[in-house]
């Protein structure tokens, strides 16, 4: 695995490795995983204020509640009723 060198503050580092420490894990993994969260936290953070633009929408936010009827009950389209 390739690897390069990210300059990070004398108390990151030190939170990393007690992170490390405390999980038993690579700090790089930990890092890793930090690192993945934010992330997903950015990615669902972005979703969340692109809804809340369409609900300011009158028209757009009425589309996405007439699209969501449409599609309620597809899951189940052609599985047999228990």
């Amino acid at each position: 695995m390739a690897s390069t060198t990210v300059r990070v503050t004398e108390h990151t580092h030190a939170v990393l490795r007690e992170l490390a420490e405390a999980t038993g894990e690579p700090l790089q993994q930990v890092l890793e995983e930090a690192v993945e969260r934010y992330r997903r936290e950015r990615f669902f953070a972005d979703l969340h204020a692109a809804y809340a633009r369409l609900a300011g929408d009158r028209a757009g936010w009425q589309e996405e509640l007439d699209e969501r009827a449409q599609l309620e009950g597809t899951l189940a389209d052609g599985l047999d009723e228990p």
